[in-house]
């Protein structure tokens, strides 16, 4: 059975030109939603298994979960028709171009996560541009063999991606957005500031808890910490707790996740972070599967959560506006005024209008277009 071997085994959009409509672009994306949905097939098993031999932390479990995450929140026809309406009402002087490759939008994906730039890519292909896509090293076989599925099925979307191969760089586009550390965003600023751009930094999740959560909550919190080992921008580094916080049923609750300390590359930090706490004689808790210290940070290391005290809810909410800019998402059962909260377990779960550091991607795309 032939499968993607990497992104240069889908065909060159440039021999395709064909007009696909918007909503023939929607259908085609819930008809991907549904094949994601019913397991995929032979062809899908291979492509994560090819994934995880090339990136251990892309385990079949993360990458179903991600796939079906993508599938679910993002890949169905009426979501997807009332979020393209938003920006690129049907009928109207602003929507969506219906000639392939009127304009051309660099992507530069991360690859810490499987299919983290998905996102992005879904954005340019609603609003009808055409998607130059740099893969991270990290993650070159799903996105790629996603867009295939989709030729396979009508051939002309495939003029709608392209991508740039290894070695090679961006260029000529109309726009970019580009996902990196703070230490890339420097250089990306550089090399893509003439053009209009979004450049993504490091931010983080944090949680916000009362002390009144039920062990219930404290296990779905674990799955904002620990899913896809908490290398997201959207998992759990950093605890708010009051002071006098008890720790004990958090750290009873989140031993659930003890598997997690059977995946050798997350066993590995597990170990080396332990032993940093020792060496350093760093005070600190430790159920076996997370290191918990008290830390202002907002960046902790793998199997690692820094936690930090407050006294009442006003001098929290100064605190987190403060690094408003270095905060992805608030997960709490606190309604907190300056930040939408997601639900404890939620957090890798986003919505097609839940966009990366709040910067509103179609809303940009739809700039280009006026």
């Amino acid at each position: 059975m032939e499968i993607v071997l990497c992104a240069k085994h889908v065909p060159s959009p440039s021999k395709y030109s064909k007009t696909v409509t918007r909503q023939q672009r929607i259908d085609l994306l819930a008809e991907l939603g549904h094949y994601l949905r019913s397991g995929g097939d032979e062809a899908l098993d291979q492509t994560i298994q090819l994934a995880y031999l090339e990136n251990k932390w892309f385990t079949e479990e993360s990458t179903r979960k991600a796939l079906k995450s993508i599938a679910d929140s993002f890949l169905d026809r009426n979501k997807l028709t009332a979020w393209a309406d938003l920006y690129f009402p049907e009928n109207s002087a602003s929507s969506a171009p219906e000639v392939p490759l009127s304009k051309s939008i660099g992507l530069v994906m991360a690859g810490n996560l499987p299919l983290v730039g998905f996102h992005d890519w879904l954005c340019v292909f609603v609003a009808g541009y055409r998607a130059k896509v740099k893969l991270s090293e990290k993650d070159k076989r799903l996105l790629p063999f996603l867009v295939k599925k989709m030729g396979e099925w009508n051939a002309e979307s495939w003029a709608f991606t392209a991508f740039v191969g290894e070695g090679e760089f961006l260029k000529e586009y109309d726009g970019v957005i580009a996902t990196g550390s703070n230490n890339t965003a420097r250089y990306f600023e550089q090399y893509f500031g003439r053009y209009p751009h979004i450049i993504r930094r490091n931010r983080h999740a944090v949680a916000v808890l009362s002390g009144m959560e039920t062990p219930a909550d404290l296990l779905a919190l674990g799955l904002d910490i620990f899913t896809y080992f908490g290398l997201g921008c959207r998992n759990v580094s950093k605890l708010y707790v009051p002071h006098g916080y008890q720790f004990e049923g958090l750290l009873e609750a989140l031993h659930e996740y003890r598997e997690l300390a059977n995946h050798d590359k997350y066993k590995n930090n597990f170990d080396y972070n332990f032993t940093l706490l020792i060496i350093n004689n760093i005070p600190h808790l430790n159920n076996g599967c997370l290191l918990l210290t008290e830390n202002p940070s907002l960046e902790a290391r793998i199997a690692w959560v820094h936690y930090e005290y407050y006294d009442e809810l006003s001098d929290l909410e100064v605190i987190l506006n403060e690094k408003k800019e270095e905060i992805q998402c608030v997960v709490s059962q606190i309604a907190l005024p300056d930040f939408p909260v997601v639900p404890f377990g939620k957090s890798q779960e986003p919505s097609l209008l839940d966009y990366p550091d709040g910067v509103d991607v179609m809303q940009f795309l739809r700039n280009l277009t006026l």
